[in-house]
């Protein structure tokens, strides 16, 4: 299903596919795992991670307990020398594993982190927008996701578990944006994705999000864009919404809502296509 919305005479119309979820509101945990559930798709299909984000995660796990096991059988005084040494040569494996990940994978935690200390502070945030290039403003690829709030989530803090409801909105997502053949132009070698989240001026969380009002990225990029909304608010919520005036993402426009940029930019891991080898 897809809407549009114009920015102006001068601008084209914004497309927009929208996600329906049976839930009452777009809650916080909803809208984390949307927008993590995103990260790991753009990441894969941009060819920024070898594997899905949850192999990696999985196998970084892996790795970290198989090396703390290997310390252990190597406090062994009755290992045999041989064995010894074949333990000393994977561990050396193992830790240059997990070097090479290691600074990938605590920027992610970092980012979820970030993500879900603004959900706790705002739950109802309006919208996402995730940059892959070497900048904000200097995109590759722009994906952006807005989330209505015609039944506003419940102040109550969210307990960020993936439950079922969660589950079906982010594979909905997913097939949209596979429908628009997102993620089937990449570029070899690593590059960054940026978060960047429309709040309230009153956010206050410096270690992990900076302000940017001035915020625009090249208009030569086609964003991708998603917009989630409650089932039940029914048609009539969004024929109010598009009558506003001077709006240019298709949610609530509000002087008090500015971008902010999350610190932990997502560098991609160098890895050998199967082009490559």
């Amino acid at each position: 299903m897809e809407s549009t919305e114009g920015e102006g005479s001068l601008e084209p119309e914004i497309q927009f596919t929208e996600i329906e979820t049976t839930a009452e509101c777009l809650d916080g945990s909803l809208i984390f795992h949307v927008v993590k559930d995103t990260i790991g798709f753009i990441l894969y299909m941009h060819q920024q991670i070898p594997s899905i984000l949850q192999d990696i995660t999985l196998e970084f796990d892996l790795m970290h307990t198989e090396y703390k096991e290997l310390e252990v059988d190597l406090a062994k005084t009755e290992l045999k020398a041989s064995l010894r040494r074949k333990h000393i040569g994977r561990m050396r494996e193992v830790k240059q594993g997990i070097r090479k990940m290691e600074k990938f994978m605590s920027t992610i935690s970092s980012l979820q982190t970030a993500l879900q200390l603004l959900i706790s502070q705002i739950p109802n945030i309006h919208e996402v927008i995730l940059v892959l290039g070497t900048s904000p403003i200097r995109p590759r690829h722009v994906y952006q996701l807005c989330f209505s709030h015609a039944n506003p989530a419940p102040s109550a803090e969210a307990n960020f578990i993936k439950g079922k409801t969660a589950e079906g909105l982010s594979r909905k997502a997913i097939r949209a944006l596979i429908s628009k053949d997102a993620g089937s132009s990449s570029y070899p070698g690593p590059t960054k994705l940026f978060l960047m989240v429309k709040a309230p001026t009153s956010v206050n969380l410096p270690l992990h999000f900076l302000p940017k009002r001035d915020f625009r990225y090249s208009k030569k990029i086609v964003p991708f864009r998603l917009r989630f909304r409650c089932r039940t608010q029914g048609l009539k919520i969004d024929e109010d919404h598009n009558s506003l005036p001077g709006r240019s993402t298709g949610i609530d426009f509000s002087n008090d809502l500015i971008w902010f940029q999350c610190r932990h930019a997502i560098k991609g891991i160098a890895f050998k296509t199967p082009e490559e080898e």
